[in-house]
């Protein structure tokens, strides 16, 4: 298409215009999910609009998700949310595994620090207790999806940190590797926006809608092993779970 797509005497503006054939050709497959729209040069070229009019053009079709901003990449066009059950104790892999997308990761940063009055309470050890913290950027299909801080208690997070935590999940390590079978979590969600730390490590806008899981895993005892703040972009994932009703006495 050109700017023949374009008619200058209609009473539609022309960003509505634009938006309109840029719509259409995500919804007929002339733009799968996850390929990148051309850059903004080019469609200026093909549209032959003003660059505030693509502008707003592509503001809008941000707005309706249909497309999103990767810093330092480009617009590429969103892929469906990922819907995901919040039903039992499970990890990323599992999860992604599960709805058939290919899971992978990237390290960020793994060290030994002092445990903060937050992180000393979930793990159930005195505030300033050496702990491990492991910092991963989750991917599903290659797009980043959640930004992950995992604290373990310093005897077995040293273990683990010896492991490719790219390739390897921390669940699957606790429990195949070191004999720590997971029982029971506590998961504690709620909305928020995304920092700079997690907006970089994401590809996302400070300010961007987040959901943050903390979840607390347990093993037999009712032992803390594993503390975890899981930052999912709120723009590609909905969590869900089903609820029975208390038969009232």
């Amino acid at each position: 298409m050109s700017s023949m797509d374009i008619d200058l005497d209609s009473r539609i503006p022309l960003y509505a215009q634009v938006e309109a054939v840029l719509a259409a050709s995500i919804a007929d497959g002339t733009y799968p999910p996850g390929s990148q729209l051309p850059n903004e040069d080019a469609l200026l070229e093909r549209f032959g609009v003003s660059r505030t009019t693509l502008h707003k053009t592509v503001r809008n079709l941000i707005e309706r998700g249909l497309i999103e901003i990767r810093r330092g990449k480009g617009t590429f066009v969103t892929q469906p949310k990922i819907t995901q059950e919040l039903t039992e104790l499970s990890g990323f892999v599992e999860d992604m595994q599960a709805l058939g997308r290919h899971p992978s990761a990237r390290l960020v940063d793994k060290q030994v620090l002092h445990a903060t009055d937050a992180v000393a309470r979930q793990l159930a050890v005195p505030a300033g207790t050496p702990v491990v913290r492991i910092q991963r950027v989750r991917l599903a299909d290659g797009m980043p999806l959640s930004f992950d801080e995992t604290w373990l208690p310093k005897a077995i997070g040293e273990k683990i940190i010896n492991n490719d935590l790219e390739t390897e999940p921390i669940f699957s390590l606790l429990e195949q590797k070191y004999d720590m079978p997971l029982v029971e979590a506590e998961y504690r969600l709620e909305a928020t926006c995304a920092n700079e730390t997690v907006a970089e490590a994401l590809g996302v806008e400070p300010g961007s809608p987040i959901f943050l899981i903390e979840r607390t895993s347990y093993c037999a005892g009712h032992q803390p092993v594993d503390y975890e703040k899981l930052y999912y972009r709120g723009d590609q994932i909905q969590f869900v779970t089903r609820l029975a009703r208390r038969p009232k006495s």
